[in-house]
């Protein structure tokens, strides 16, 4: 029995029917934090990448992400289970193989809110003192948006989507003011499709562009981890998948090009490289064609839209613990929701616990917030979630081979999955061979970082090893808690 009628007994169940695709799609597209990639991550992608010719890599992306998603959506629609990668991997690959990705799937998002936590101390710390004359360390505006996402983790998801929900509005309404107000004024040298040329997309490092893009859409994978609290799974999951996919491409590639358009084709590069920090040039676009207000409210509104980043991946992280624990991988008791509110508290506070003591730790090594915390795990993280899906996309092959009463057309069983597949991996190798330029630290250091995940996925694998004989019959059934 796995709902108890007793709020005084265990309750083992997430809230039903909590979420609608308008609030999946507002958790995946804060995931995301447009405001944060479009201001941090993308300077930085193009100056290192491809300049001006960024906006075909984007779509690029988009398109290898929408074929990923026909398998992974497709499968959803038979194993919904808030363990997301775990759980498919489990499902088609097999018990040790489910272990193996659980491992890398808590890793990876545990990292990545770790250097989410970063980039918001540091960026806080900036914000408030040229805003507010404020001075204080970073770790504190860390520790303050941790007490505060905690809360939020501990109490009803619709709580979460609601907050999300209003910061991605403001969030999105912005940078299309800031859009409209550079394609309308014609920008440095008018509106033109240059960027689409061969000469600028196969320019400087395409391929380090490509990871940097890459790296813009994590989180979209995050639908299938609310399938247990959406309102109708089978149909929403795959609908917020799509839509959130081709809402956050469109929005990058559009957004990508104003700002090329209003810094000028040919001086983007140039421009990155002689700003002391890249990070600043959208407060320079907003200065020039809209006004210093409008760059104030934009320097508070990045920030928000890295709290609103942490609040989505610190759901993903806490029903990662919960899924795993539930299955028995990791102690039973993280697989236990809130008996009032429903929610996985003991996985929000476990990885509130562990954020906590990373960032402290780091602040009492005197460590740079953004340049080594987030840009080394959120790196890292990157990587994980590259070859999650990778082998996701593996795991839908082998789960309709081995279930052809489901019928389910070769397209959407077979070819795009395979596909998919061999393009994530080749991304990864990309990855893994630039990972120094994405890290921004040394060779010895960055591929030292890599070897954790092949700990995480050999720590996933050995908890799987003892399941199976301590209970065979419980490693038999992982991933398959379902509607």
């Amino acid at each position: 029995m796995s709902v108890t009628s007793s709020p005084a007994m265990v309750s083992t169940e997430l809230r039903r029917g909590a979420l609608g695709v308008g609030f999946i799609i507002f958790f995946v597209v804060s995931a995301a934090s447009p405001f944060s990639v479009l201001a941090g991550g993308f300077p930085i992608g193009m100056m290192l990448g491809n300049g001006a010719g960024t906006p075909v890599l984007i779509g690029l992306v988009l398109t290898v992400l929408l074929i990923f998603s026909v398998g992974y959506t497709t499968m959803a629609r038979y194993v919904t289970n808030a363990g997301g990668f775990y759980a498919f991997s489990a499902r088609g690959l097999g018990g040790i193989a489910g272990g193996a990705a659980a491992g890398l799937a808590v890793f990876a998002y545990n990292i990545l809110q770790i250097g989410l936590y970063g980039m918001f101390g540091g960026v806080a710390a900036g914000t408030m003192s040229a805003v507010f004359d404020l001075h204080l360390p970073w770790w504190l505006y860390s520790l303050m948006a941790m007490g505060s996402i905690a809360f939020l983790g501990y109490r009803q998801i619709d709580l979460s989507a609601k907050v999300l929900c209003v910061i991605v509005m403001v969030e999105y309404l912005v940078i299309l003011v800031l859009n409209v107000a550079i394609l309308s004024s014609g920008g440095d040298s008018g509106v033109n499709f240059d960027s689409f040329q061969p000469q600028h997309v196969f320019s400087g490092a395409p391929s380090v562009g490509l990871l940097f893009c890459f790296a813009a859409f994590i989180g979209f994978e995050a639908t299938t981890i609310y399938g247990e609290e959406a309102k109708n799974p089978r149909r929403d999951i795959p609908l917020a998948t799509y839509s959130a996919i081709l809402l956050i491409g469109c929005f990058y590639a559009v957004s990508i090009w104003s700002m090329i358009i209003g810094v000028g084709v040919d001086k983007i590069v140039p421009t990155l490289y002689a700003l002391e920090d890249p990070t600043t040039l959208i407060y320079g676009l907003s200065d020039h064609y809209v006004g210093p207000e409008m760059t104030q409210l934009i320097r508070v509104l990045f920030l928000v839209g890295i709290y609103a980043g942490l609040v989505a991946f610190h759901n993903s992280a806490a029903r990662y613990f919960y899924a795993i624990g539930r299955d028995g991988l990791l102690p039973r008791i993280l697989g236990t929701t809130h008996p009032v509110h429903q929610s996985p508290h003991l996985g929000s506070l476990l990885q509130t616990l562990i954020a906590a003591a990373a960032v402290m730790i780091f602040a009492a090594f005197g460590g740079d917030p953004i340049l080594q915390l987030f840009a080394w795990f959120s790196s890292l993280a990157a990587l994980s979630l590259i070859l999650l899906m990778a082998i996701t996309s593996l795991a839908v092959l082998r789960y309709f081979r081995r279930h052809p009463e489901l019928d389910v057309g070769p397209w959407r069983s077979k070819i795009l999955p395979a596909f998919s597949s061999l393009a994530l991996l080749s991304m990864l190798v990309i990855a893994i061979m630039h990972f120094d330029v994405l890290t921004g630290s040394s060779q010895l250091l960055s591929y030292g970082l890599c070897i954790l995940i092949a700990l995480a996925l050999a720590a996933g694998g050995v908890l799987a090893m003892r399941l199976r004989q301590s209970s065979p019959e419980q490693f038999q059934q992982l991933g398959s808690h379902r509607l």
